[in-house]
């Protein structure tokens, strides 16, 4: 086989997409617009949530989402918040950047996400939440996570930036905890380029997240639509009162309009049962390779998006590193699994930590993932599997 380039995402716009983009330069309105408003209303009914914010990131989504919860119920700083010790560093990075202490959970060695058995042990008196991660598009064990949270009393942020239209028994990511945030980038599972959302039920909460990402302005006043000339006077003097220390977390109505072109088009859906096709597809011409590599799973009751395609390397005598460069070589592009605990920064923060979680450890040492997105062929998949054949030979 020739050599082929296989990347971890990619993006192709539609048609309705670049419909809506040059509407949206017909009428010179690229703030908080008609796009992002359809946008978060479509996207919040597919979760089955009551609200959704269209935010600049998957990060700025989970900072909102915790800055809004520290608020509401008056968490103090120095408050803790469990994060599972396999993420990407934004997890816990909003944590720590709104003064609480983020306290790390090991995790499944299957799924990857946070273990359930593992919750009790890191309860403190100062313990007020928990941000439990899909990590790579399957669901974490929210039943048995949100039936502790409840015992506890803990508020629960979901971090779904890898995951969306799947779920447990029916019921979808985003709609287990207090709030919930996904990411839209361009590597991800509804790629606008940048961008993420904040999901929720809670009125109250809404408000502050919306008053938050738009630099803690009051709630008012939070587009130009809201210069009311029937109460010009209020509006006036409200365009410039702020509230709360908050960000900038907006986006524009470009991003909107493209995100929104995919869910109307149906491309999500499609695109989502297209990873999963290829999974299946990797998952049985790997199945050889098992003794050496532990495959993808999928518990009963749950399902994979499968934003990417993790692998970790059972055989101790191959050194992970090999097995990268190789297929780095022959153009498969991969990532590390979420490396957290060992990351310089972290290590610089909160000591050496990784001896006490011993899944995370092994996991940083021997897993990886690569690409399974919509614009791969079973053609690709044959391609990467004979890659890792042939590694194994060798």
């Amino acid at each position: 086989m020739t050599k082929r380039q296989i990347t971890v995402g990619d993006i192709k716009l539609n048609s309705r997409a670049k419909t809506y983009l040059k509407r949206v330069l017909d009428t010179n309105r690229l703030t908080y617009g008609p796009f992002i408003k359809k946008f978060e209303q479509s996207f919040a009914k597919l979760h089955h949530c009551r609200f959704s914010i269209f935010t600049s990131s998957g990060t700025g989504a989970l900072q909102a989402g915790l800055a809004a919860l520290k608020e509401f119920y008056g968490w103090r700083d120095g408050d803790e918040v469990l994060v599972p010790a396999i993420s990407f560093i934004t997890t816990a990075n909003i944590v720590y950047s709104l003064r609480l202490k983020p306290v790390f959970v090991d995790v499944e060695p299957d799924t990857f996400n946070l273990d359930p058995e593992q919750i009790l042990k890191h309860l403190s008196p100062k313990t007020r939440g928990l941000i439990p991660v899909h990590v790579l598009g399957l669901p974490a064990n929210m039943p048995a996570i949100l039936k502790l949270a409840r015992r506890h009393r803990l508020k629960v942020l979901e971090d779904s930036c890898d995951a969306m239209f799947v779920g447990v028994a029916g019921k979808p990511v985003g709609s287990f905890g207090d709030l919930a945030a996904f990411s839209t980038y361009v590597a991800h599972l509804l790629p606008t380029g940048v961008g993420g959302f904040l999901t929720g039920n809670s009125k109250r909460l809404e408000q502050i997240a919306r008053s938050y990402i738009f630099h803690g302005r009051h709630q008012s006043y939070l587009s130009i639509d809201d210069d009311d000339q029937a109460k010009l006077k209020k509006a006036l003097k409200n365009r410039f009162r702020f509230d709360r220390i908050g960000s900038h977390f907006r986006l524009t109505e470009m991003e909107a309009a493209i995100g929104l072109s995919q869910l109307k088009t149906g491309e999500y859906q499609v695109n989502i049962k297209k990873r999963q096709k290829l999974a299946a597809a990797l998952i049985k011409l790997l199945k050889p390779l098992e003794d050496k590599l532990q495959l993808p799973t999928i518990p009963a009751g749950f399902t994979h998006a499968f934003m990417m395609f993790p692998l970790v390397l059972k055989d101790k005598n191959i050194d992970k590193w090999d097995l990268i460069i190789y297929l780095e070589k022959n153009g498969i592009e991969t990532r590390e699994l979420l490396p957290l605990l060992n990351q310089p920064a972290y290590q610089k923060t909160f000591g050496r930590l990784e001896n006490k979680y011993p899944v995370a450890k092994n996991l940083n040492q021997r897993a990886f993932y690569f690409g399974c997105h919509p614009g791969m062929t079973l053609k690709d998949v044959e391609y990467i599997a004979d890659k890792f054949h042939e590694f194994f030979q060798k």
